[in-house]
């Protein structure tokens, strides 16, 4: 049994920062959709054009957004895994080309 006692706070905020910038690509459709709905409006306001630049803008909020939480979660976990322990894990030691990390089952 291990325990995770603490966590690089810069990797933990570049890893949050890249997935939520990626979940932030999947929101693209959705608010172009909106942005050209908009267009064919013939209202005169100007949140059509803010939901063209809201798409152009999300995977990079969401990635910055991500990035600050990551680091902040990570330095959360450092500072809390000091007073009560970190995540217990069980690792497997896994050998090269083995078959069963192949997904071959030689007990048959």
């Amino acid at each position: 049994m291990y325990c995770l006692r603490s966590v690089s706070v810069m990797s933990c905020a570049k890893m949050m920062g890249a997935i939520y910038g990626g979940l932030g690509l999947i929101f693209v459709p959705f608010l172009l959709l909106g942005g050209f709905a908009g267009l064919w409006s013939n209202s005169q306001d100007y949140s059509k054009a803010m939901m063209l630049i809201l798409a152009i803008l999300a995977p990079f909020l969401y990635g910055v957004m991500g990035f600050v939480m990551g680091a902040f979660t990570g330095w959360v976990y450092n500072l809390v895994a000091r007073q009560i322990g970190g995540i217990r894990l069980e690792l497997k030691p896994v050998v090269p080309n083995s078959p069963s990390n192949l997904g071959v089952d030689l007990t048959q």
